[in-house]
């Protein structure tokens, strides 16, 4: 049987693995690419941009119903939700963006192989009904796929994954939500604009547990004042059919009847593509160094697979740091992945977005300046009508570091680049509080942050002793 062989093979259509190939590529390596569902992997077909498109749905819903509060009068203001239609359109969007993946990868020269590929050894692989392939160095990209917890009732009728609601074409009355984090809260404000009842199941003490404390509870506060049923800090028990309904029993006793249940708990590595090679892994991560080698010379494992960062942003710095690794010559010139100012974003409606630490978590490392403006004082956000949030500036006492930003408003998911760009270029909150931002805009609100860390921002009343 005859082996094709190739300098680069990467396994993992997605983010990670679609990056890591076209750069390859363009480094002078034969490289082929292995996929074997759609490309784009989970951020284009199941996460990021379905989901992005949906919400966009549901934002036009939430501005519509208070267009009165503007002076624009609708005769007849009832709306409601062609759910088929909302999924149609998601459709159309993501396959406009698959195709151009895969326009990508020929444009690059990246032979693609359509089939599950799985490792036999290092350097060499098996594609499904395609035989084998080897390269000097792999790429593992599997990507990751929804978690599961083993809680009686999990599998009945009506309890969905993620990837099952992206493609319901009907809202349900009520829809029960278990898990708290960025899935379980953006689909949350999906359905709740469709018209369900939502409830969110949280097995921690809050909701949006690994971002800022003020963040999360802003966040709690406007889902429950549009509706939304909360139960932190307890645990599903199991879930049980009911008299036309599934019921969720919960840890303190409590029994939530819901139309739809969804498991939104977070997503594992897909470590199927391993096959029977001894690479280490740890609690269904792949480890890997900050060069994105696993512990099998010459094999890379960037993206969600290793669990650093599951978010495609990340990945994609992740490809390209592994791509060039690969190709390094004996191993000299290699580079790290720099993760630690990779911006992090909840698509509700507000905007929450965050980069570097928590304020608990720069607390826990010294002296801290916090400077907060609220965007009820923001001429931009007063203007269209969205200004219950607010800028958080996270700086070193001694030297003015910025540590962190956090951010809750309209426009936070585009502002939160500049915050991510200024900490990379080591950037100081004194620096930041000088630089001029255009007005009336939401983005000034980082430079007033900024300076009220410094208790120098002047549309602020003044800090006490600041006078």
């Amino acid at each position: 049987m005859d082996v094709k062989e190739y300098d680069v093979l990467v396994i993992g259509g997605g983010p990670a693995g679609y990056i890591a190939a076209i750069k390859a590529s363009r480094l002078g390596a034969k490289t082929a690419l292995v996929e074997k569902d759609e490309l784009g992997g989970t951020c284009l077909n199941r996460g990021c941009i379905p989901t992005k498109t949906l919400l966009k749905t549901a934002e036009l819903i939430h501005e519509i119903a208070g267009a009165a509060g503007r002076g624009i009068i609708i005769s007849d203001p009832r709306v409601s939700i062609d759910m088929p239609a909302a999924v149609k359109e998601k459709n159309r969007v993501v396959k406009k963006l698959t195709s151009g993946v895969a326009s990508l990868l020929t444009a690059n020269g990246v032979e693609l192989f359509r089939g599950e590929g799985r490792l036999l050894a290092p350097g060499r692989i098996a594609v499904a009904g395609q035989g084998e392939a080897a390269a000097k160095k792999l790429i593992l990209a599997g990507g990751s796929q929804a978690a599961r917890l083993p809680i009686p009732g999990l599998e009945l009728p009506g309890v969905l994954t993620s990837t099952d609601i992206l493609d319901m074409e009907e809202a349900p009355p009520r829809l029960a939500i278990i898990g708290g984090g960025v899935i379980g809260v953006e689909m949350a404000m999906i359905f709740q604009a469709f018209g369900s009842k939502i409830s969110i199941v949280e097995a921690l003490p809050r909701i949006l547990p690994f971002m800022d404390a003020e963040t999360a509870a802003l966040i709690h506060r406007i889902l429950q004042s549009r509706g939304a049923e909360i139960s932190a800090g307890a645990g599903l028990v199991r879930i049980e059919k009911g008299d036309g309904s599934l019921n969720l029993v919960l840890s303190d006793g409590k029994v939530l009847p819901a139309d739809k249940v969804l498991v939104s708990i977070g997503r594992t590595g897909d470590l199927s593509c391993l096959g029977d090679v001894a690479i280490k892994t740890e609690k269904g991560k792949v480890l890997v160094n900050d060069y994105m080698e696993t512990s099998i010379p010459g094999i890379f494992a960037p993206g969600d697979i290793n669990g650093k960062k599951m978010l495609a942003h990340a990945a994609f710095k992740m490809a390209e740091t592994a791509a060039v690794n690969a190709l390094a010559a004996d191993g000299r010139d290699m580079r790290k992945a720099d993760l630690r100012f990779v911006p992090s974003v909840v698509y509700s409606f507000p905007e929450a977005a965050a980069v570097g630490l928590t304020q608990e978590e720069a607390e826990r490392e010294g002296p801290v300046l916090v400077g907060k403006f609220p965007l009820a004082a923001n001429g931009k956000a007063l203007a269209v009508g969205d200004a219950g949030g607010f800028v958080k500036v996270l700086a070193d006492k001694k030297y003015g570091a910025i540590l962190g930003v956090h951010i809750v408003g309209p426009g936070a998911a585009e502002i939160i680049n500049e915050a991510a760009s200024l900490m990379a270029m080591e950037i100081t909150v004194h620096e930041l509080a000088e630089i001029t931002h255009g007005h009336p805009t939401v983005s000034e609100a980082l430079m007033e942050a900024a300076a009220d860390c410094l208790g120098r921002c002047l549309h602020l009343p003044p800090k006490k002793g600041d006078r």
